[in-house]
């Protein structure tokens, strides 16, 4: 039953975003404020990729301490907590530890708990009362108008409260896993690829994903040993001879190396204030224009910080300075390019200097996210197209560990790369693992059989109708994430292909469906009138894909977190207090 709080408050899921989320509100310091945790697994602030469920002890971060938005104490200050039989398992002297270390997957988790405890003993001295739901698997979220109230409802039951904040992270679908064998729809937890393979292993994506997949296959099939000079070396295992991983991907390109960042947090005072997003969409049909915002948080940067690179791309847009960098990834092998960026990274590591355009591709990506809601359809379709690709390659920031093992693989022949085509398929063989089936390059048609096939594409966003949350859809209390055309002859000429999923609403316009949920700037749910609910906020990257298209991690989470909080102290907290 619902307390006596006019402040009761529900974060469904216990990871990095909920623990940002909860950290706002402790910070508000509301008296009366009771707060409810919802967390499936029996630890807090991990999530997915810094617990078990999707790390292991070869899996290290990509982002390093000062990279890390602000929470209770720095990692710095933290590691010299850390019991010494730890630090020794992951070869850590805390003397020597600084900010610019990235980590163990696994042992940054063990920070992230940490920081949700001191934020609970915090909240505990400011009077707030919090109640974590340890093990506990959120079925739906039901909201009831009438009453005001929002229904959770649990494995274990349910429970009413005056708002609901949605921060569950991973989703992971499953289509043949645990009906065919050899057949894994993620790599996620490792330990269920942790395999003895003595045949050829297929890889789909080159992704962190399959990154991540490939140093776990690696370390149960061989060692890796570094030589006199440094250089990583991969030997297999005696029982594992015919042991080697195909990647397949569409581009044929592997993600880009970690390098320093001149910025650590990637210009978060770069995105676009609301009068300039107003003032844009003003002069332009109601839209924020997606060549204004490259040419202002981008190409502006880079020509006041790199008026060299500047001028290779001075006179191109969008696709152009896209074609200009892909053309020059597309034409060099894949691990050539890996070995020359990895140089180029360790110089930029050295030397404290940033590879700037990437970085600023990074800073776009970031503040092109919050207001990608106001594109026109047809600026989304060439940002998925075009833009997004190539941000997927370049910011992934590998860190130089990881790029040390792809290239030990590939130097001792146990790792390639296949291009395949836009209409490749898998599909699960009878006798268990796929069919690869795809056509090279060359036009040659290919269908092969792998006894073990992984799909590492990565976390996908949601189509609206595979919200998890069914009420918040069958309710109509959400609705489909759309975007208006601003040429309605294109709209509906897409419409009529069928390719694009288009619809024609009420008004005559013509919208273009993008994944998840409709959200507003504060990630209050919106329903078909488009009116807000300021009961349900959303900041689950996987359930709102298409109105934040771009993944960015713990920086999304603190922006996120921030906007919800900005909205709820407007109202009912703001009146506690």
């Amino acid at each position: 039953m619902k307390t006596q709080s006019s402040n009761l408050i529900a974060i469904i899921g216990g990871g990095p975003g909920g623990l940002f989320m909860y950290k706002r509100l402790v910070e508000t310091g509301a008296p009366g404020l009771e707060v409810h945790i919802y967390e499936k697994n029996n630890n807090l602030g991990c999530g997915m990729p810094y617990s078990q469920d999707g790390a292991a002890d070869e899996h290290i971060t990509n982002v390093s301490g000062n990279e890390i938005p602000q929470l209770v104490t720095t990692i710095q200050e933290w590691i010299k907590t850390v019991p010494k039989d730890t630090l020794d398992k992951y070869n850590i002297d805390p003397e020597k530890f600084n900010e610019y270390k990235v980590l163990p997957r696994l042992l940054f988790g063990q920070y992230l708990n940490a920081q949700f405890k001191l934020l609970l003993k915090q909240a505990r001295e400011h009077g707030i009362n919090t109640k974590v739901y340890y093990n506990t698997t959120v079925r739906d979220v039901v909201d009831k108008p009438d009453q005001d109230e929002v229904v959770v409802v649990t494995d274990k039951g349910e429970e009413r409260y005056d708002r609901v904040v949605v921060c569950s992270g991973h989703i992971w679908t499953t289509t043949h896993e645990g009906k065919v064998k050899g057949w894994f729809d993620s790599p996620y937890p490792p330990q269920k690829i942790a395999l003895h393979a003595n045949h050829p292993v297929a890889v789909r994506g080159a992704s962190l994903t399959a990154i991540d997949a490939i140093r776990t296959l690696a370390r149960h099939n061989g060692r890796f040993e570094k030589d006199d000079k440094g250089i990583l070396h991969f030997y297999v295992n005696e029982d594992s001879s015919d042991f080697r991983i195909a990647m397949h991907t569409r581009n044929g390109l592997l993600p880009a190396v970690r390098f320093h960042l001149e910025d650590s947090h990637l210009g978060k005072d770069t995105v676009l204030s609301d009068e300039e997003v107003l003032a844009n969409r003003e002069q332009n049909d109601g839209f924020l224009s997606l060549d204004y915002v490259f040419e202002k948080n981008f190409k502006a940067y880079i020509r006041k910080n790199d008026p060299e690179f500047y001028q290779k791309i001075a006179n191109l847009n969008m696709e152009g300075f896209v074609d200009l960098v892909m053309t020059y990834r597309e034409n060099q092998d894949p691990f050539d390019l890996l070995k020359e960026e990895y140089v180029e990274a360790r110089e930029s590591i050295i030397r404290k200097e940033s590879v700037y355009w990437k970085e600023m591709l990074a800073v776009l990506s970031f503040a092109m996210n919050y207001p990608a809601k106001y594109f026109s359809a047809e600026d989304m379709i060439r940002l998925q197209k075009t833009l997004m690709p190539l941000i997927s390659v370049v910011i992934a920031f590998v860190p130089q560990s990881s790029a040390e093992t792809l290239m030990a693989l590939h130097d001792a022949g146990r790792l390639s790369m296949i291009t395949v085509d836009q209409d490749s398929e898998v599909i699960p063989h009878e006798d268990g693992g796929a069919i690869y089936k795809y056509v090279d390059e060359q036009g040659r048609k290919h269908q092969t059989h792998y006894q073990l096939f992984v799909d590492c594409i990565g976390q996908q966003h949601l189509a609206f109708n595979d919200i998890p949350f069914r009420s918040l859809v069958d309710n109509h209390t959400a609705s489909h994430a759309t975007l208006r055309f601003r040429n309605a002859n294109v709209g509906a000429e897409l419409m009529n292909e069928g390719e694009k999923p288009v619809v024609k609403g009420v008004d005559g316009e013509y919208y273009l469906i993008v994944p998840g949920m409709a959200i507003n700037d504060h990630f209050q749910l919106l329903d078909k009138f488009n009116a807000l609910n300021n009961r349900i906020y959303v900041m689950a990257v996987p359930l709102i894909g298409g109105y934040n298209p771009d993944y960015s991690g713990l920086d999304f989470s603190e922006a996120a977190s921030a906007a919800i909080i900005e909205a709820m102290t407007g109202k009912q907290l703001a009146e506690a207090s």
